[in-house]
């Protein structure tokens, strides 16, 4: 067998690390360009609990938007206190569909729809939304059909609701009389929004002053935008091999616009 001299020896030596160097420069610049769309333009996110159905479904995978309302410190990993407040901010949208940091502890994520804003007066009365002492539209639809475990399927109210900016969105009414279905008024302070969940009766809201209250504008992260994956219960999304029977098709790039 021949044996390589030492010329041969260091010229091989520097060749094997420069791969390596640019190995480690690939990776490097891999994640920081993955941490750059996840800070300014997109985060991926997964819906773990039935808060917002019919709209979103549990193993709903969506795209969050970061740029829409502008960047505060939850749109970067980990939350770090570099600054405080939004940097070029933009106004929150009635009726957008919202990541936002939960006020009581600034890192549990939660998604709700913006129902109202800075200096809105809302109320439930009767299970109808006021908003500024004005009843929003309400309109009984066909029943949302849920299935349960053990293949069971149960129906459940649903109702179209209308914004005064026209958007329009499905709610559920779990019961006629819950404990949320007539509330004190809720003033919304300046640099504040009020969310609630789609599933009104089984929903931790702002509705809830000492859970979640009212957002802070800071808390923000994003809008969310498009669902890219939808998975039923019969499957996780690692799960491949599963797949063909539990993705949920006519979901994936469904849009909240």
């Amino acid at each position: 067998m021949a044996k390589m001299n030492n010329d041969e020896v260091s010229k091989a030596k520097p060749k094997s690390q420069e791969g390596w160097r640019e190995t480690i420069k690939t990776v490097i610049y891999a994640v920081l360009i993955a941490l750059v769309i996840r800070t300014m333009a997109y985060e991926p996110f997964n819906i773990p609990s039935g808060s917002m159905l019919p709209t979103l479904l549990i193993g709903d995978y969506l795209f969050v938007a970061k740029y829409p309302y502008g960047y505060s410190k939850h749109s970067m990993p980990l939350s770090p206190p570099l600054f405080s407040g939004r940097i070029n901010e933009s106004p929150v949208k009635r009726g957008d569909i919202a990541v936002f940091k939960l006020p009581t502890d600034d890192t549990t994520d939660y998604i709700k729809r913006i129902i109202g804003l800075p200096g809105d007066r809302i109320q439930i009365k009767g299970g109808v939304l006021y908003i500024n002492d004005k009843a929003m539209k309400r309109e009984r639809v066909d029943d949302f059909v849920q299935q349960h475990s053990g293949g069971r399927y149960g129906r459940v109210r649903q109702y179209q609701e209308t914004l005064p900016n026209g958007r329009t969105y499905l709610t559920l009414d779990l019961q006629p009389r819950s404990i949320v279905d007539n509330t004190n008024v809720y003033l919304v302070p300046p640099g504040h929004y009020f969310a609630m969940g789609d599933n009104r009766d089984d929903s931790t809201d702002s509705r809830f002053l000492n859970h979640v209250g009212f957002i802070p504008a800071e808390n923000l992260v994003g809008r969310a935008d498009l669902i890219f994956f939808s998975v039923n219960d019969k499957a996780r999304i690692w799960e491949v091999w599963k797949w063909p029977t539990a993705i949920r098709f006519s979901r994936i790039f469904d849009g909240f616009g």
